[in-house]
């Protein structure tokens, strides 16, 4: 039972009512204001491009991206909130956007030409992961699916890309990661609860993904699940899973996965037992040159995952990166054009 001061999340009856009613009344009810009421004047944002600290660009940030699609809806597909002491939370709000793009006039033309009526609709996910004290924001880890965007709108990423500058992070994000998430992560100590699926994603993601035994992939999840990644696509099966996993690491083979804040919820509402892990892939760009020309120079990549259990297996995945943002950062490692040589003799 949860020992929680209200405190943490009045005027809302409980952390899950508070992270979506606040979100709404920012962003579908433009109170951008309500930013200042809802961040600490000193707030830390780790995002895509790297660290922003204070409200300002919280609220600078907000408002361009209202204005952009002044009809955006973002709908609470889960929140994941989890107890971090008497008077504070994390909450790991996943937001399923169907956002509408109206295009320029020759697009609008096109569309009619071709029996389409009204405007370009754009699929997409963001995961913000907040830690909250006495209802105030201090620290928030966010990704959003950018490439859903360029896709669906029909830019080409690394052109996108080159309108970021990646700033790059700074504490508690370049702090060495959590010895053991299960007790202690970026967002502090954490209550022991559903421990057995919470050491099944540890298992995944220490076993399968960093050591690339991807075969135990097979024996933690389920036959039919599901794994919702950026691009707004989704693939099936543990082969599937494997594959996607690939497609990830392949332009960074030495890399690693590190777990920064792990938090797990159970609820009826959002289909039981989910576990939240904000990670940092941390490696090279010296594999398979999916960015552009390789650089040899390290990235560091923020992604957050939700992960659904069943009977003790994982069901379902959803797994958010920036894509184009990371691009931007691939570029910034290019310094003086020098072309990068593999050096992998296999």
């Amino acid at each position: 039972m949860s020992t929680l001061d209200p405190i943490a999340h009045l005027p809302h009856k409980d952390p899950d009512a508070f992270i979506r009613d606040v979100t709404d009344r920012i962003w579908v009810d433009r109170d951008i204001a309500h930013i200042r009421e809802n961040y600490e004047h000193g707030s830390i944002v780790h995002g895509p491009l790297g660290t922003a600290i204070g409200v300002d660009q919280v609220v600078q940030g907000s408002m361009m991206r209202i204005a952009q699609v002044p009809s955006h809806i973002g709908q609470a597909e889960d929140v994941i909130w989890e107890q971090r002491g008497d008077d504070a939370f994390v909450s790991s709000h996943l937001v399923f956007s169907i956002d509408e793009h109206p295009g320029a006039a020759d697009e609008v033309e096109a569309r009619l030409r071709q029996g389409v009526l009204g405007p370009r609709t754009i699929r997409s996910r963001t995961i913000a992961t907040c830690l909250y004290r006495r209802g105030r924001m201090v620290e928030e880890w966010v990704v959003r699916d950018s490439l859903a965007h360029a896709l669906q709108e029909g830019h080409d990423p690394d052109e996108l890309a080159l309108q970021h500058t990646f700033a790059g992070y700074a504490p508690s994000f370049t702090e060495p990661a959590p010895a053991d998430p299960l007790t202690v992560g970026d967002s502090g100590p954490r209550p022991d609860q559903h421990r057995a699926e919470c050491e099944k994603v540890l298992e995944l993601i220490h076993e399968g993904w960093n050591t690339r035994n991807l075969n135990l992939v097979n024996d933690l999840v389920e036959r039919d699940v599901f794994l919702h990644t950026i691009g707004d696509t989704s693939v099936v099966r543990a082969d599937g899973y494997q594959r996607a996993l690939l497609r990830l690491i392949r332009a960074f083979p030495g890399s690693q996965f590190e777990v920064r804040d792990l938090h797990t919820n159970e609820s009826t509402r959002y289909g039981g037992v989910r576990v939240g892990v904000v990670w940092k892939l941390v490696g090279d760009y010296d594999g398979v040159a999916d960015y552009g020309p390789l650089t040899g120079k390290p990235v560091e990549l923020l992604g957050i995952s939700q992960f659904q259990f069943h009977e003790g297996r994982i069901v379902k995945e959803i797994r958010i990166w920036d894509d184009v943002c990371l691009r931007a950062q691939v570029n910034a490692g290019r310094g003086d054009g020098e072309e990068f040589t593999f050096a992998n003799l296999y």
